[in-house]
């Protein structure tokens, strides 16, 4: 199903996905990535951090954003332009994240959108937000 274009978009709409974050998705993730900080794959060194356990990688959870972009809102077909991530808390293996993405300024001249994205822990704790800058998809000329 294509996308939404700017002008079936207005501010406020927002899309959410939900994903609970395995130790499959942290050790795929660190495999594809070459991240393999020990913070996120060795359970007896993260005992000795600040958070006592292993987290996930923060920018996975970007990853989640972009689905919900890509996938949701504005959705199929729109270019991912710029991110901006702050991220505030952890994210534990067993972790259910709700990424959201909510339109927050349009530019129709320029077709593009400004996303405030967020993403919230089953405790309605704020992990990461920033805002996304896009361009939705534009209809096929006839």
């Amino acid at each position: 199903m294509p996308g939404r274009t700017i002008d079936e978009l207005k501010l406020g709409d927002y899309a959410e996905v939900a994903k609970t974050v395995t130790e499959t998705d942290v050790y795929l993730f660190a495999g594809i990535t070459g991240d393999l900080n020990p913070a996120h794959v060795n359970e007896e060194y993260a005992k000795n951090t600040f958070f006592q356990t292993r987290i996930a990688h923060g920018i996975l959870l970007a990853g989640f954003i972009s689905a919900a972009i890509g996938m949701k809102l504005p959705g199929q077909g729109t270019i991912y332009i710029r991110q901006e991530l702050n991220f505030l808390a952890p994210v534990r293996i067993g972790d259910t994240i709700i990424a959201r993405v909510e339109v927050a300024r349009m530019d129709t001249e320029k077709n593009r959108v400004v996303l405030k994205t967020t993403c919230t822990n089953q405790e309605a704790v704020v992990v990461l937000e920033g805002e996304a800058l896009v361009s939705p998809p534009k209809r096929p000329k006839k």
